[in-house]
């Protein structure tokens, strides 16, 4: 059924700038995902204000979550979205819906437009969660994939970054004008519709052409991407057992044997790992948490300008450390200096050990300390195990449902965060956190073990 001549030399060119083009533009479905995750950190305060929406903190969990919620049904949808429509059509569909939504979120007129709309845009950037890593899979050879997938990781941090920036010169330049978080949200547009327009010049995924039974078109991608003989005739084989299997056989396997219960469990707890460890807390509500412990709504803006820079520094320096150390590994030492981090930050939050200057560099030392090593670690490596631990012919059903519960996880979190912060104050939630991260190690060990992982996915080869 699947026959490719091989004309080209073993081994991927070292340097192919169609491929190393094709997966930037492929990670910004990852930018735009940081962006419109970060933006709301920072515009939440001004959205907040009596003359704006004036949201209480039971809407300021509905305006923060809606998006989430939305994230979680459209990281469901990719595994139909991605196999009928193809992987490229559905970066450009999911560009279009990020960039009329986000539109829509800055001219809502009262609290209930602004859920409806971040809803709306939250499954765009759920579909993105999941296509981006998967299409980033798909079109890169194998000695490449880890370095590939991981510009995902790398992006959506940079869109925090760049969310957080952009919303603290905006509000430093206009702190009186509190209208200012829709220009806040406008400008989420400008990225998505460089998306919308760059991605018309990538590959759709070989892989996907190969199950669709377009080999000759395969082939071109193939040779313009670089891939050697050996993964051509990998990706043959795989699409040749997902063909045979059918439509329905991911479902069907869930149930036939323990090994396939085993994967999907293992990529539920570290799709909840991923969240529980509460690092969107900080990214969604940083401006509240810093002005809730003595800085201004200024100092804070720049606060998490602090956060993002520390976040973007840390996935870039342990980029090479993901790269080469076992990722069930690096999530159990990442967890481990969360609990340390959270537990260090709520005892600081408590007791106040400092002057209230002193204190507040303090707490902000310690939370950069715990996004380093969340985002330099943690949230990396739950990207990178997502996309690779599930063989081919559960991948694509097994990395949504997967997604899907980081972003329930996130939704649940992010809804009740500002509720926990009225009635715990922040000291007794990071100690939640703290219990909670404590909690996650013992669940990687045993729903996320690699041996047994690893055991499970060699029953499908």
């Amino acid at each position: 059924m699947f026959f490719i001549s091989y004309k080209e030399k073993s081994g991927p060119k070292k340097n192919n700038s169609f491929l190393n083009y094709t997966s930037y533009i492929i990670a910004l479905g990852g930018f735009l995902f940081g962006y419109d995750t970060g933006v709301i950190n920072g515009a939440l305060t001004f959205i907040s204000r009596a003359d704006q929406l004036g949201a209480a903190p039971s809407t300021q969990g509905l305006i923060s979550s809606s998006l989430v919620l939305g994230c979680m049904f459209g990281a469901l949808a990719v595994t139909k979205l991605a196999d009928n429509l193809g992987r490229k059509k559905l970066l450009q569909l999911v560009a279009a819906v990020f960039t009329i939504a986000t539109v829509a979120c800055s001219l809502s007129i009262n609290a209930w437009m602004l859920i409806i709309s971040r809803f709306i845009l939250g499954l765009s950037v759920g579909c993105a969660s999941s296509l981006s890593p998967l299409y980033l899979d798909e079109i890169s050879p194998d000695r490449l994939k880890t370095r590939n997938v991981n510009k995902n990781a790398i992006a959506i941090v940079i869109g925090q970054l760049t969310a957080f920036t952009v919303n603290a010169i905006l509000g430093s330049l206009w702190p009186n004008w509190h209208p200012i978080w829709r220009v806040m949200m406008l400008a989420a547009a400008i990225p998505a519709i460089f998306l919308w327009i760059a991605s018309a010049n990538i590959p759709n995924s070989p892989f996907w052409y190969l199950l669709k039974r377009q080999r000759d078109r395969a082939q071109g991608v193939f040779k313009k991407l670089g891939f050697p003989k050996l993964d051509i005739r990998e990706n043959i084989n795989e699409a040749k057992q997902a063909i045979g299997q059918g439509e329905k056989i991911n479902w069907q396997l869930i149930f036939s044997s323990k090994a396939s219960i085993y994967l999907l469990g293992a990529g539920l707890t570290i799709g909840f790992i991923q969240q529980a460890s509460g690092i969107n807390t900080v990214m969604y509500y940083g401006s509240t948490i810093l002005e809730k412990v003595g800085l201004g709504s200024g100092a804070s803006l720049y606060g998490n300008v602090l956060i993002g820079v520390v976040s973007a520094i840390a996935i870039f320096a342990g980029k090479h450390v993901v790269e080469q150390i076992s990722p069930y590994r690096l999530l159990t030492i990442g967890l481990m200096s969360n609990v340390f981090s959270l537990a260090l930050l709520s005892w600081v939050m408590k007791t106040t050990p400092l002057a209230s200057s002193m204190n507040n560099i303090l707490i902000l030392i310690i939370l950069a300390y715990f996004l380093a090593t969340q985002q330099g670690l943690v949230s990396p490596v739950t990207w990178m195990l997502l996309s690779e631990m599930f063989p081919q012919q559960l991948r694509t059903t097994f990395n949504a449902i997967s997604t899907a519960m980081i972003w329930l996880t996130n939704f649940g979190i992010s809804l009740v965060f500002p509720l926990l912060i009225a009635q715990q104050g922040t000291a007794g939630v990071f100690l939640i956190f703290t219990f909670a991260n404590f909690g996650c190690i013992i669940l990687a060990a045993v729903f996320a073990n690699s041996h047994l992982v690893k055991r499970a996915t060699a029953k499908f080869e």
